[in-house]
């Protein structure tokens, strides 16, 4: 994976970080204005992972999306948010940062 894919993976997370932080926001409080502002982001984000698609393929960028979003998520939510994940969550969020590993490993060719 290229350093601009990172770029725009890490671009992307940030962008569904905060989309997500946006989205709890109307849940506790509501508001047509904060639930378009969410959705706009969202749609922000799908773009930069097309991005990350068009260079990596679908399954690689989707894995590392998905975990990528699972820490960047999580942390916001234990410092932001001051959620507290159980041990079995915490070893849950290590396994798919190990999984995403062995997946993005270069292997020095392409299969």
């Amino acid at each position: 994976m290229s350093g601009i894919s990172f770029l725009w993976l890490g671009l992307a997370t940030a962008v569904f970080v905060a989309a997500n932080a946006v989205l709890k926001v109307y849940a506790a409080k509501g508001g047509v204005p904060v639930l378009v502002s969410a959705l706009v982001l969202f749609c922000l984000g799908n773009w930069l992972m097309v991005q990350v698609m068009k260079a990596n393929g679908l399954g690689l960028a989707i894995a590392l999306s998905a975990v990528f979003q699972l820490v960047a998520i999580s942390v916001m939510a234990i410092f932001v948010f001051g959620e507290r994940p159980t041990g079995l969550q915490l070893a849950g969020m290590a396994l798919g940062v190990v999984a995403v590993a062995m997946i993005a490993w270069p292997t020095g060719g392409r299969a």
